[in-house]
């Protein structure tokens, strides 16, 4: 599934918006807090950011 279809499914078809400004504020944090933040990366080990960060930290450490 495209990066689009899955924030299709996941958050565009589960509610009505009531005003383009309150579906484009939707739509930012979707991107910036689940698909920039939590989502798995393949190129990282297939962890998440924070995971990431949290392992590479650990080992200096």
């Amino acid at each position: 599934m495209s990066e689009w279809g899955r924030m299709q499914v996941e958050l565009l078809d589960r509610r009505r918006w009531r005003t383009r400004m309150e579906l484009a504020n939707a739509i930012f944090e979707y991107l910036e807090i689940f698909h920039n933040r939590q989502r798995r990366h393949s190129a990282i080990g297939w962890l998440a950011p924070v995971e990431f960060e949290n392992k590479k930290s650990s080992t200096v450490a």
